[in-house]
């Protein structure tokens, strides 16, 4: 199944934090409406604050909450499922790969902005604000929704400590970045980039320098640590020196194995 990756949806700004909480209500067990209950309770103070619109901020911030760690479209089921077994098990400095990720595989735009910023960093050292909403217009239309919704990740990004203000106004440098050393965790993440990409499908090399991990520093493995790690992702050789790595096609009806 080949999912849309031109769409927005991610439109607000989000809180690491409220992404953290998300996740240990649902590891603790919890259904869909007392996550619902506890993330009304928790925004209420912080997130349009005494407003009754049905889909107000706080709403579409939930839903983005949601949907990233209980809503998930179907195909990123078994992501969601390790993303959560990943959150268990490594050490909580690798947690932000792990939200990272998970929210670029939901949210493509996410991935579309961190793209065009990574990719600024790379040549300027800074990211522009103007300068990233313009490219990522360029990618998603020249509509006024692409700029703020571009504005808000942007924030997010600054929330989340991956970039950081400069002296002059909308102009951005990079965090210190986060290593990313773990077999498993890197194979996750590796999945989770290629269901930002309409095929599914990349040279293996691109995956761990892609611009849109700009946040880290992903440790080239080989292609058979990353086979070995993932039973999702099939791997084949790609020219002289490089290795091409796909998303496994489904076996049976239903969701991806």
């Amino acid at each position: 199944m080949t999912r849309r990756t031109d769409q927005i949806g991610f439109s607000q700004r989000v809180r690491l934090e409220w992404l953290e909480q998300t996740a240990n209500l649902v590891l603790a067990g919890n259904d869909k409406a007392a996550v619902n209950e506890a993330l009304q309770d928790l925004l209420k103070d912080k997130v349009s604050v005494g407003g009754q619109a049905e889909r107000g901020n706080r709403e579409k911030i939930i839903t983005i909450l949601l949907k990233t760690w209980l809503t998930v479209p179907s195909e990123l089921e078994s992501l969601r499922v390790e993303g959560l077994e990943l959150l268990k098990h490594v050490p909580r400095p690798d947690h932000l790969a792990i939200y990272w990720g998970m929210v670029m595989a939901v949210y493509p735009f996410w991935s579309g902005v961190a793209t065009q910023t990574g990719r600024l960093l790379r040549l300027q050292g800074s990211a522009a604000a103007a300068h990233v909403q313009r490219r990522v217009r360029e990618q998603y239309g020249e509509r006024e929704t692409v700029s703020r919704a571009a504005r808000r990740v942007l924030r997010s990004y600054l929330d989340w400590g991956v970039l950081q203000e400069t002296g002059s106004k909308g102009i951005y440098s990079a965090g210190t970045p986060l290593a990313v050393d773990d077999s498993r965790l890197i194979a996750w993440l590796v999945e989770t980039s290629l269901h930002t990409r309409p095929n599914g499908s990349a040279p293996l090399r691109d995956l761990f320098d892609s611009p849109s991990f700009f946040p880290f520093r992903i440790k080239p493995v080989h292609a058979e640590n990353i086979q070995a790690a993932s039973s999702k992702l099939d791997i084949f050789r790609h020219g002289l020196d490089d290795d091409l790595v796909m998303l496994r096609k489904p076996i049976m009806k239903g969701h991806p194995v």
